[in-house]
């Protein structure tokens, strides 16, 4: 079976977020630009550490560099969490079902509670 470039890069996707480091960074990231140093601020963690996080978040497509002067400041790209929120709303329905029969189960607890009151 041959894999679709489209499930590619949602893979890419889903494999550079699977870091709690690397989702920090794009938090901080939608917050505006960043350098390498000050993405690597709140971080225990040597200046080449951060920056292999930040290649694999480059190549998954979720920031991009910059140059300015002597900077390069890191941006976030917003299109391949766009893809993912595109490509996980189509399952939207089943999780309203089940959130729906959930509510349903503990409306029928909290009933039997008073009951037995």
């Amino acid at each position: 079976m041959m894999i679709k470039s489209d499930d590619d890069r949602l893979s890419q996707t889903f494999a550079a977020l699977s870091s709690a480091t690397r989702r920090a960074i794009l938090a901080r990231l939608a917050q505006g630009e960043a350098t390498v140093n000050e993405l690597a601020e709140p971080f225990n963690m040597s200046l080449p550490a951060i920056s292999k996080h930040i290649k694999v978040l480059e190549r998954a497509g979720l920031i991009t560099q910059g140059r300015k002067a002597q900077y390069r400041p890191c941006t976030i790209d917003v299109t391949p969490l766009q893809e993912i929120s595109s490509w996980t709303e189509q399952y939207r329905h089943i999780w309203e079902a089940r959130f729906d029969q959930m509510d349903e189960y503990i409306n029928q607890l909290t009933n039997k509670e008073k009951d037995n009151e």
